[in-house]
């Protein structure tokens, strides 16, 4: 007797489902739900600024001028730009078929594929950012000096929400023209279109520099 293969029951809490897919998980999870109702699995949202202000302040502290301390702040978002299109790339899109890895996948990214309307659970989680924090606050702080690396730091993590506005914005914003406009296409593309293009979400940059930039024209949304 040939078995039925595992379907997820979207009525019932969805986590520990999609593990069973196997195989099959990364062609369901890339076949989005367009509904505003989301499965049933529980995410939050904070904001750092404070601690972004903060950490400029230790920075002025510590020796540097207002200006070199915007200057290392500027720096740190744009280093952010590229954490979020390494991450987006090869954490959140990589391929997985066992239980576990399609389990993991799913919380962090899966979710988001499958019901991009959902406004719960669109940010970055708050508990992988704060993982994440360790080793970035490390590389910055081997990598550049004593008053620089807390102003460096502040602006990665401003980066980081800029990028996650944006990207709700992308989703739930209604630009009708200009950069935003642009930019909601082009990320859409990457949901209804072309899973594997377009992984920059505030910029398009590394998408041109590392070759995912989508060879097709974006279609209209």
């Amino acid at each position: 007797m040939v078995s039925k293969p595992f379907t997820v029951d979207l009525s019932k809490t969805v986590v520990f489902q999609v593990g069973h897919l196997g195989e099959a998980y990364e062609k369901w999870v890339n076949q989005p739900i367009v509904s505003k109702d989301g499965p049933r699995f529980f995410a939050n949202d904070f904001c750092e600024l404070p601690a972004v202000c903060w950490l400029v302040s230790v920075s002025i502290q510590r020796g540097l001028t207002p200006t070199e301390a915007a200057s290392a702040v500027i720096g740190g978002i744009f280093i952010w730009t590229l954490v979020e299109y390494c991450l987006h790339r090869f954490l959140f899109h990589i391929k997985t078929t066992s239980y576990w890895g399609n389990t993991l996948n799913y919380l962090l990214h899966g979710c988001h594929h499958k019901h991009p309307l959902d406004r719960l659970r669109l940010v970055f989680p708050p508990a992988a950012t704060a993982i994440l924090c360790v080793p970035v606050w490390t590389v910055f702080r081997l990598l550049s000096t004593h008053s620089t690396a807390p102003a460096l730091f502040g602006g990665g993590l401003l980066g980081y929400v800029i990028y996650d506005c944006t990207h709700y914005y992308l989703h739930h914003g209604k630009p009708s023209k200009g950069y935003g406009h642009i930019l909601k296409r082009y990320h859409l593309n990457h949901h209804f279109k072309a899973q594997n293009k377009g992984f920059g979400i505030t910029s398009s940059i590394w998408d041109h520099v590392f070759g995912t930039f989508p060879a097709s024209k974006v279609g209209e949304t």
